[in-house]
């Protein structure tokens, strides 16, 4: 999933060009991030297999073939609702690697019920 996602308006990192979400004044800790990751996880009904989190460039996330994902640290700096978004897109990739209608009516559906 790249930094830029279709259901945000834009606001551009002077430096990078990427889109980004307004950042919180604090960040959460990692283990709160982790805890957020495994609720939904559990609510999606997938496992993942590693879960990660570092500096990422390009991306807020990622999922590979073996089942690993992994989150940029600029995650933690972002809102709730940001997070939920970049959580729940990876997470379901772990069902439907690509962005097909399934995806997305999924995407939708666990979206439209924590807003």
């Amino acid at each position: 999933m790249s930094k830029t996602l279709p259901f945000l308006k834009e606001m551009t990192n002077e430096k990078s060009g990427m889109p980004l979400e307004p950042a919180l004044e604090d960040s959460i800790p990692l283990e709160v991030f982790k805890t957020e990751v495994r609720a939904w996880a559990e609510r999606i009904g997938v496992t993942p297999q590693l879960l990660t989190v570092r500096s990422m460039k390009r991306k807020w996330a990622s999922c590979s073939s073996k089942g690993n994902l992994t989150f940029d640290t600029a995650l933690l700096h972002q809102s709730a609702a940001f997070r939920r978004k970049v959580i729940v897109h990876e997470l379901l990739h772990l069902k439907y690697p690509d962005h097909g209608k399934m995806f997305k009516a999924m995407e939708r559906m666990y979206l439209e019920n924590t807003e």
